[in-house]
């Protein structure tokens, strides 16, 4: 069933008003970037974990010089980020709206 322009309309302003702010991922990622704290909030939990170990165990073998590495890894994954937050952002904007649609659509049916 197709969704008529006023529920159309109510999707896009939730969307709008709930989906993860661009700014706030940006200001994460250049604050506590390292931490993975950014992918927390975009929703790439598992990506999260991964920064967060590759930090820890880079801070931890920084003295034996394997930290260094690591943490070039790390930082080069946050440079990449940089490009990557807005293709995020927008996927999961997408998926609030496809959730959305199939709601208003199973409440018409």
């Amino acid at each position: 069933m197709s969704l008529d322009t006023q529920q159309q309309m109510l999707i896009e302003q939730r969307v709008g008003n709930d989906a993860k702010s661009p700014l706030l991922a940006y200001l994460l990622l250049i604050f506590v970037g390292g931490l993975g704290v950014h992918r927390f909030y975009l929703g790439r939990t598992g990506s999260g974990i991964a920064m967060l170990v590759l930090a820890i165990l880079g801070a931890v073998t920084l003295p034996i010089g394997v930290g260094l590495l690591l943490l070039a890894v790390l930082g080069i994954w946050m440079l990449v980020d940089l490009f990557l937050i807005p293709g995020m952002v927008n996927k999961q904007r997408d998926e609030m709206r496809r959730m959305l649609q199939s709601e208003y659509a199973i409440r018409n049916a």
